[in-house]
């Protein structure tokens, strides 16, 4: 399935994969670790999930949004991991980590075969690249809050988010 749902810079993008919403199952997902070991969601099962999507962390507006996940989890609980996932090659996100001190988000790739990216409907197309997103998954597995950011250059609206988060805890 694809859709022009997004911009990037302005222009609009195609989008590859279904268009979920709250209240469905998180389908499953095989992306790799820093340490190029592959993770599904299987792997986080039993606690609050809250992905946090970018095209690169090594753009200033995925910098931010990572930046400020990180400072966020630092109040969570133990039972919510923090999920960061690009394609950006693993060795990519953890050099980035490591020169902008994030200890607290979990970065993932999807570089080697979008399988994120195409289960949850946020690859670009054209570009190859995510589509700017933040999901919240309960600890069951149900999808319980989507923002698909309309415009990659855009942060996403964190409070609309953290007021989400709040519901389920």
């Amino acid at each position: 399935m694809e859709r022009q749902v997004t911009k990037m810079g302005g222009n609009p993008v195609t989008l590859i994969g279904p268009e979920l919403e709250a209240g469905q199952s998180a389908p499953d997902f095989s992306v790799l670790d820093n340490s190029m070991e592959p993770k599904s969601l299987k792997d986080y099962g039993g606690k609050i999930k809250i992905i946090s999507v970018v095209p690169s962390l090594d753009t200033k507006v995925c910098d931010m949004q990572t930046r400020r996940f990180n400072e966020l989890a630092a109040g969570f609980s133990d039972e919510i991991v923090v999920l960061t996932i690009s394609m950006d090659l693993p060795f990519a996100q953890e050099r980035w980590c490591g020169a902008a001190g994030v200890d607290r988000v979990i970065t993932l790739s999807d570089h080697r075969d979008g399988s994120f990216g195409e289960n949850y409907g946020v690859l670009i197309k054209e570009l190859r690249l995510l589509n700017r997103a933040v999901l919240i998954i309960d600890a069951e597995d149900k999808i319980r809050y989507f923002q698909l950011v309309k415009e990659n250059h855009d942060l996403p609206d964190y409070d609309d988010a953290l007021e989400a988060l709040k519901e389920i805890q």
